[in-house]
């Protein structure tokens, strides 16, 4: 179905069928808007990488049309690939006060700031664009500010949840406009987008309170400094370590440049409540007692240059991890963070620390920010959607919450499971996945971005697992003749001195190889790298069973 003037189209961009890199977008007619950017760390099968981020190849082929960037809330996974969008398509950028902030400070460091249109919004803000209004109401989740969004089109209300959970007692106070998300399921939504994350795990999830307690309790059973690693952004869980630092007497350092950078901002904002003179820098923790520091520092999945990494094996400059201390991990693992967490909890063990880690529900130190099945299913109750399109999460998490829909109402064949690139169209309130259109991975390395790709990535593993062998012929440019033996150079492949047979074995079959060319009067280049290449490859791997990038370089003499 092509986009036609009454035709609604959703598209996913990002953040379907994996966590991170969220991105969607909503067209009608010659508007589109989008609804967050996020980003995405690299597994280990990408080498070199540093970030993901969304293919925005649809959005610049109809950069037209584009009118603005919605925020839900500064999550890294939503915020993330804000500067290198913009560097495409500079459009205005919507989003509540501390998302600002965070955002600013990526702009900043990307030299965007002063080019950037930043309106600030919060959940009473109405924007009217030619055929649509846009509304908000506000969620709970694990960072201030967090908005749903209300698409009022003429085919009827599309609403984006944003990332939420229900809390009754939150630490933040601010409290889910339940109230407003009734109002719109009384109204009517024709499809809600809703975040799938935790929709294999049954029950409500635990208030972020809770987590409080249990911190306040270690902080005074702690004999020495006490450390907490947590994610930056986590601004109620910071406020709870600064509440339980404070009552236990504790003066408090901030390492990692997040985490500083983070509580600047929600201080500025007055999103968090800090005692004057109750942070002190890192170079005055040798001059209090141990029994008077509390550390609040990055590194809480496992990142092995984050100041938790750092601490544990001793390498923060005039930092000590010491016999006695108290570290808490007050964040759950991430799926895939597991290894990196476990090696920075044994090297802990190993320096005498008391470590307390482990999911939030064994350890008390982490509730987590998403909404469990029963909160999935009172978005639903209360939004009472015709369609439903689930986001945020791995095909089996968008295949529960399909379940958990039809549980409460949603009619069979009404939700679309979808991957990134998949396209809804509604037209007289019916709604069809039909199409699809370019979406995928941009990635980031360095300053480069988009740049490095497939073919590149699978060198890279070649490198990584078998190594190479560098091929230096120096061949005469008259007679296309070897003038010297040919010199190999290895490199992650064969220790040169141990395999000095192995190599001399492959010198005399380069020397055969570019010799049974020039006798066949074949003296082009690149036919005698390809074939020195190809030789060499075989005669290896019957070998030796090793496959290593095999490079032919030439000097015409």
């Amino acid at each position: 179905m092509s986009t036609q003037e009454n035709v609604v189209s959703i598209f996913a961009l990002g953040g379907l069928n994996e966590i991170g890199k969220n991105m969607y977008a909503i067209e009608y007619a010659n508007d589109i808007f989008i609804i967050d950017c996020g980003n995405k760390f690299p597994d280990e099968s990408l080498l070199g990488i540093d970030l993901i981020i969304p293919d925005i190849s649809y959005l610049i082929e109809n950069k037209e049309k584009v009118r603005a960037l919605i925020v839900t809330h500064g999550h890294e996974d939503h915020i993330g690939g804000i500067p290198f969008f913009l560097k495409k398509l500079n459009v205005p950028v919507y989003a509540t006060r501390f998302t600002l902030g965070l955002i600013e400070l990526k702009l900043r460091e990307h030299k965007l700031l002063r080019e950037t249109e930043l309106i600030e919004i919060d959940s009473n803000s109405n924007l009217t664009f030619d055929d649509i209004r846009v509304e908000f109401f506000k969620v709970n989740h694990s960072i201030p500010d967090c908005l749903g969004i209300v698409f009022r089109t003429p085919e009827g209300n599309i609403v984006h949840t944003g990332d939420f959970k229900f809390d009754l007692t939150p630490a933040t106070k601010e409290h889910s406009d339940v109230h407003k998300m009734a109002e719109l399921g009384k109204e009517g939504v024709l499809l809600l987008l809703s975040e799938s994350t935790n929709a294999e795990r049954p029950g409500l999830t635990p208030s972020e309170q809770m987590v409080g307690k249990h911190v306040e309790e270690a902080f005074i059973r702690a004999e020495r400094k006490v450390i907490v690693s947590t994610f930056a952004s986590n601004i109620s869980r910071v406020q709870q370590v600064i509440d339980a630092a404070w009552k236990t007497g504790r003066k408090l350092v901030l390492l990692g440049r997040s985490m500083v950078n983070v509580v600047e901002v929600a201080m500025e904002r007055g999103y968090l409540t800090v005692p004057d003179g109750m942070l002190i820098d890192q170079n005055q923790i040798n001059d209090l007692a141990p029994e008077n520091v509390a550390i609040l520092c990055t590194g809480s999945q496992g990142e092995p240059m984050a100041a938790l990494s750092r601490l544990s094996t001793g390498n923060f400059r005039g930092v000590d991890v010491l016999a006695g201390d108290t570290v808490i991990f007050a964040a759950g693992p991430i799926p895939g963070n597991e290894r990196g967490i476990t090696r920075i909890v044994d090297n802990l063990f190993t320096l005498g620390a008391n470590v307390i880690y482990g999911s939030g529900s064994s350890s008390g130190m982490h509730v987590s920010g998403h909404g469990y099945q029963e909160d999935l299913k009172l978005m639903l109750t209360l939004m009472k959607p015709k369609y439903l399109i689930p986001i945020h999460g791995e095909y089996r998490m968008l295949h529960h919450h399909r379940l958990l829909a039809e549980s409460v109402g949603v009619e069979q064949g009404n939700t679309f499971i979808m991957k990134n690139g998949d396209v809804v169209d509604i037209q007289h309130s019916v709604a069809r996945q039909t199409r699809h259109v370019h979406a995928g991975n941009t990635y980031v390395d360095g300053v480069g971005v988009g740049d490095v790709g497939e073919i590149v990535l699978r060198d890279r593993k070649q490198l990584s697992e078998d190594g190479m062998l560098v091929i230096v012929l120096t061949m005469s440019k008259r007679d296309g003749k070897l003038v010297s033996d040919p010199d190999t150079i290895s490199r992650g492949f064969v220790y040169n001195r141990d395999a000095e047979e192995l190599l001399q074995d492959v010198n005399r079959l380069i020397s055969k190889t570019v010799h049974d060319l020039t006798k066949a009067d074949k003296h082009q280049w690149n036919a005698i790298k390809q074939a020195v290449k190809k030789s060499v490859g075989q005669y290896l791997f019957a070998q030796i069973k090793r496959k290593p990038m095999i490079l032919p370089i030439i000097i015409e003499v």
